[in-house]
């Protein structure tokens, strides 16, 4: 796994020769996840989340530690010359860890039984697209997960789910004049399905909008807001749950290719869910 880490980061540290046409800012400005890239051109986005808890809405005080780890490689391609079709793969690898462990100890990848499980756990081809024209700023990508986990839990141990997700993303950004302000609004729909007893989820429609306010003090520079709310709403398994989520972060354009992000976030409030926090590094390529 350290050898995937580190060839994965020598990729978007090295990435080179981008070219965008008409642009008058850096990526994190110009190439929001609304914008599509072009012909020729490549994305790719190494994103990382570690989310940790000791409450959650199922009892009262705290309890013992879980922490659960994902990251998450998109690569797209522009394909036309429109800038209106991308196409890509999504593949996501988890640790988790339980029973108190150290919030850290998920990048031990040590499979103690009954604390820990790790692996690659689901893969998606994906599309993204403008749906209209005369509007670039509004692009929806949808994707196909299809598990790669054998068992959703053994021994105890959560890893992720098994079943298969249907997740369209709808993205749509607005810059006020001057540059210095951005909004950014995302609606994420995900149908998940398969046996009822192989997943909680399985049977059952996620709706996450979201909603993030940025600043640049510089074109190579933005810090944010953000807020989130997540609805699991049953068709069929007997389980629902939401959770609000609000945090922060920023973005930092280390190169013309090559940007890095990070975030923060907490879960505020919710029903059927854990009320912890997240701590998330990405890093993204353009070129």
């Amino acid at each position: 796994m350290k050898k995937t880490i580190l060839s994965l980061t020598a990729i978007l540290c090295f990435a080179y020769s981008f070219s965008q046409e008409d642009q008058t800012g850096s990526v994190i400005q110009t190439l929001t996840p609304s914008k599509l890239i072009g012909k020729g051109q490549y994305d790719i986005k190494w994103f990382n989340n570690l989310y940790t808890q000791t409450e959650s809405t199922f009892s009262e005080g705290d309890e013992p530690r879980q922490t659960f780890f994902t990251s998450t490689l998109e690569a797209y391609t522009g394909i036309g010359n429109d800038r209106r079709w991308n196409l890509g793969v999504i593949l996501e690898f988890r640790s988790n860890v339980v029973s108190d462990r150290n919030a850290l100890e998920v990048f031990q990848f040590d499979g103690e039984r009954g604390t820990a499980r790790s692996g690659f756990t689901s893969f998606a081809p994906s599309v993204k697209f403008v749906p209209f024209a005369k509007v670039n700023n509004f692009s929806v990508q949808s994707s196909f997960f299809l598990p790669l986990v054998d068992n959703e839990t053994e021994n105890g141990v959560f890893l992720d789910q098994k079943g298969y997700i249907w997740q369209n993303r709808f993205f749509y950004d607005y810059t006020f004049p001057g540059n210095k302000f951005q909004l950014f609004t995302e609606l994420n729909s995900e149908l998940n399905f398969g046996k009822k007893e192989e997943s909680f989820a399985n049977n059952s429609l996620r709706l996450t909008p979201g909603l993030f306010f940025s600043y640049f003090p510089s074109s190579k520079f933005t810090v944010l807001a953000l807020a989130q709310h997540s609805e699991l709403i049953d068709l069929g398994n007997d389980f629902d749950q939401n959770f609000t989520a609000l945090g922060g972060g920023a973005k930092y354009q280390l190169t013309k290719e090559l940007n890095i992000e990070v975030l923060y976030t907490n879960f505020v409030d919710g029903a059927n869910t854990g009320l912890g926090e997240t701590f998330n590094l990405g890093l993204r390529a353009v070129f």
